[in-house]
């Protein structure tokens, strides 16, 4: 047997495994990432349409005529991490400047997500009150700049409001 030729064949696996391995993680990745990322669109979408719009308003008062027989605080949070494939795009975008176009489909999916999710906790609230967003981001391990994931928090003060024309009940 040639020792040229088994030399040459080693060479080209490992050309195959140091530079198209990588590729093709990042192609199957980059296909995973999409299609996650569409059906927690869909998600959305979906609950947006079906579920009840309550008023969130940033103000601390509302409308004094109106009686509030209920009101607590509520808030949810959530959590969504970058996919491979975005990570690695959006490395590339640090190196060359400019927006970086995969974080901002991040934060829109992280904030739509956790107003559904504040929604869902006070069903029968008529409006919340100094409704807040409050997000972080999530830097990825061994102290490397750029996100792995953001951090959504919404909190406010749930208000139900006594039915115009009744009289509520005495607050305890």
């Amino acid at each position: 047997m040639d020792t040229t030729t088994t030399q040459g064949q080693l060479d080209l696996a490992f050309v195959l495994l140091f530079y198209a391995l990588p590729l093709v993680g990042l192609v199957v990745f980059g296909g995973v990432g999409i299609i996650t990322e569409r059906r927690h669109y869909a998600s959305i979408r979906q609950r947006e349409q079906t579920g009840r719009r309550i008023p969130m308003v940033p103000v601390r008062t509302h409308d004094p005529d109106q009686v509030v027989v209920e009101s607590r605080l509520v808030s949810a949070s959530v959590v969504i991490s970058l996919d491979y494939f975005k990570r690695f795009l959006a490395s590339l975008r640090n190196i060359f400047g400019g927006r970086v176009r995969s974080y901002e489909t991040l934060m829109d999916r992280a904030r739509r997500e956790v107003i559904l999710r504040l929604q869902a906790q006070c069903p029968n609230a008529d409006m919340v009150l100094n409704f807040r967003l409050e997000t972080s981001s999530i830097a990825n391990t061994r102290g490397k700049k750029g996100a792995g994931g953001v951090e959504v928090l919404a909190y406010g003060t749930m208000v139900r409001f006594a039915a115009p024309g009744t009289t509520p009940p005495p607050l305890h």
